[in-house]
């Protein structure tokens, strides 16, 4: 194959930092309406096939569909005065996810991100739509039933988002990457949560929240399933430094079940992640439920899913930037930030058992009592404590992802450890919405969730120890499977770490 045909692109090691826009003028990028530079105000935005581009599109489809489904969850309940039909919904989401999400990184890797992404957002409007008919019909069918679907979306659209934000963005970036689209997605629920505040902000009763709200979020939803729609393929994607984002070039069923199972085998350190993965679902009911639907009025719960969700915006941003820290070697800042997250966990656990010794579920259930509203004395110490919820889980979230991205940056493989991460949070979701709708008592939930994050946080210090490198070599990538055809760049030259350019 020549060298010099027009449509090269000169293709760096995977390793290579990302260079400046600036640097990326001269590269010779395909004659396509996706390389295609607009300028604004002076400056050069980047193509539309670009990675930071790709994952704010994919920022904004997780904002419309996740983060209303969020700000519907963060008000407890579903919004509703009886957790009971998002209890069972939520078992039913969760069980289904667990097992989908499981096997997602195989249909995501042979249907592609925007399929998977738009079914996925179509999920949450359905998901949406079974509480404004429950507002009226009391079908309980229908929510359990919505929940189910949306376990089956949700595992597609989490699997391919967590692919695309792991796998495109070069080593150097990726923690950025991680909490710029932490930030965005989060933005979707704080605006969410804007909405019941606004509704029932002169409220100080206990009240199910409008029609209006459920229809807001239903709109919103439908946007980001059909925003979906405007991403590019993996393999089209090139980087400032002109490298591509390794995928298969013609992945089938069967290349990918036999990835899936293979990865059990080439990475087999993965389970050890396996805690921290079901750590990551397990505190939401805690929240959502058992603090904020059963201590707050309805508007204060609207007023403190703002604040957690803001509070999720500036815990992804301290986290993912501080990962990307230069003249630090990614060995040691993966030391750090597990050490970070270590601390954060015990110091707002250990905060939040003493505001657990307060009240318990007898208390919450009797209908005689009144839930606590913004305005009572002694607000502020538990509203600083669901504030530093929010912190910590942003912390949690951004130091898993980039603890799996410095793995590797096959985004094969990480479609799979992307699976692998949504089934096993959302088994420990399933969980966990079951045991509240047995009625389990408060502080043993606490106490579960407290445990459980730190304990997964032991389980997983040996991969943080030894299988974190400083840089992940192509080669090492590209031997995921005697199948693989790493799709790094078509017509075009991979620096190989010791040796001249070969051809792929």
């Amino acid at each position: 194959m020549s060298t010099n045909e027009k449509d090269v692109i000169p293709v760096h090691d995977v390793r290579t930092p990302e260079h400046s826009l600036t640097d990326s003028n001269t590269l010779e990028l395909p004659n396509s309406w996706k390389y295609k530079r607009l300028s604004l105000a002076g400056f050069k935005l980047p193509w539309f096939a670009s990675p930071p581009v790709q994952l704010v599109i994919v920022g904004f489809v997780c904002f419309l569909c996740p983060g209303m489904f969020n700000a519907l969850n963060g008000m407890g309940g579903g919004g509703q005065l009886d957790p009971t039909a998002n209890n069972r919904a939520n078992t039913a989401l969760y069980s289904t996810f667990a097992v989908v999400g499981f096997f997602a990184g195989t249909f995501t890797n042979k249907l592609g991100v925007r399929t998977a992404l738009s079914f996925g957002g179509i999920g949450y409007s359905v998901y949406v739509a079974s509480y404004l008919c429950y507002n009226h019909t009391q079908n309980l069918g229908f929510t359990t039933f919505a929940g189910a679907l949306l376990g089956v979306c949700a595992g597609l659209l989490w699997c391919a988002q967590g692919a695309i934000m792991m796998s495109y963005p070069p080593e150097a970036s990726k923690g950025r990457y991680i909490s710029w689209f932490w930030m965005i997605f989060n933005l979707g629920a704080v605006i969410g949560s804007l909405i019941p505040l606004g509704q029932n902000i002169h409220t100080t009763t206990a009240a199910t929240v409008t029609d209006g709200t459920y229809v807001g979020f239903l709109i919103l939803t439908l946007i980001g399933a059909a925003l979906a729609w405007t991403l590019v393929d993996a393999k089209d994607v090139v980087r400032a430094d002109g490298s591509k984002v390794i995928v298969m070039k013609h992945p089938s069923w069967k290349s990918e079940i036999v990835g899936l199972w293979q990865t059990f085998f080439t990475d087999p350190y993965i389970i050890l992640l396996f805690p921290m993965f079901l750590a990551s679902n397990w505190f939401y009911n805690y929240h959502f439920t058992e603090i904020n639907a059963a201590y707050f009025n309805t508007r204060t719960r609207a007023l403190n899913g703002v604040v957690y969700y803001i509070m999720q915006i500036i815990g992804a941003y301290i986290f993912g930037f501080a990962l990307d820290i230069k003249g630090i070697r990614r060995t040691t800042r993966a030391k750090a930030a597990w050490g970070a997250l270590f601390a954060t966990i015990m110091i707002v656990w250990g905060c939040g058992y003493k505001f657990q010794t307060t009240y318990d579920r007898a208390w919450a259930s009797d209908k005689a009592t009144v839930k606590k509203d913004w305005s009572d004395a002694g607000y502020a110490g538990p509203f600083v404590l669901y504030m530093f919820y929010g912190f910590s889980d942003a912390a949690w979230q951004t130091c898993v992802y980039w603890f799996m991205g410095a793995l590797t940056n096959n985004g094969r493989k990480l479609a799979n450890f992307a699976g692998f991460y949504k089934g096993i949070q959302s088994a420990g979701g399933a969980i966990t919405w079951r045991l509240d709708d047995l009625k389990i008592p408060y502080m043993h939930m606490f106490a579960s969730n407290w445990g459980l994050l730190a304990g997964s946080l032991l389980v997983a210090l040996p991969v943080i120890l030894w299988k974190v490198e400083d840089t992940v070599s192509l080669e090492k990538d590209i031997e995921f499977t005697d199948e693989t055809i790493a799709e790094v760049a078509p017509k075009a030259h991979v620096l190989s770490a010791h040796s001249d350019a070969e051809k792929v």
